[in-house]
């Protein structure tokens, strides 16, 4: 059982690793499961449209992209994340790069505790725990 970090065909490296594993496996914690085999694979826009296309028969970009692996009470899953998506995001919202990168990793864990985002409600309460998270992230140590 792991949480790692990949590339597919992105060299971004991750800052603060340490950290957000320790955040998300409190994150799991707080949802009553345990981490399993967890991937954060960083791509570019085109390798995740590729993938979109691909397995959910979607034509557009996106920032993420979760495969759900869970079994039981524990989060196993890959969060494929386009680092262009989360720079042009962060740019688009006036966010530093750092916290629209928190915002997609959290949202996938979200997805994988069972949140949704397909209604306009669904999408206040998962932006509401976005937000919720990100600020517990900040406020831990570090």
């Amino acid at each position: 059982m792991a949480f790692q970090f990949h590339n597919a065909d992105h060299s971004f490296r991750c800052p603060k690793r340490r950290k957000i594993r320790s955040w998300v496996h409190t994150f799991a914690a707080e949802h009553g499961k345990t981490v399993g085999d967890l991937g954060v694979v960083f791509c570019s826009d085109d390798y995740l449209l590729e993938l979109n296309k691909t397995h959910l028969q979607h034509h557009y970009y996106t920032d993420i992209i979760t495969f759900d692996y869970c079994e039981n009470d524990t989060l196993s899953g890959d969060l494929m994340i386009s680092i262009d998506r989360v720079k042009d995001n962060a740019k688009t919202h006036n966010q530093l790069f750092f916290n629209e990168l928190l915002r997609v990793i959290i949202h996938g864990h979200l997805h994988l505790v069972g949140y949704k985002d397909k209604t306009a409600a669904d999408q206040t309460t998962m932006r509401a725990k976005e937000d919720e998270w990100i600020a517990r992230y900040h406020d831990s140590k570090p």
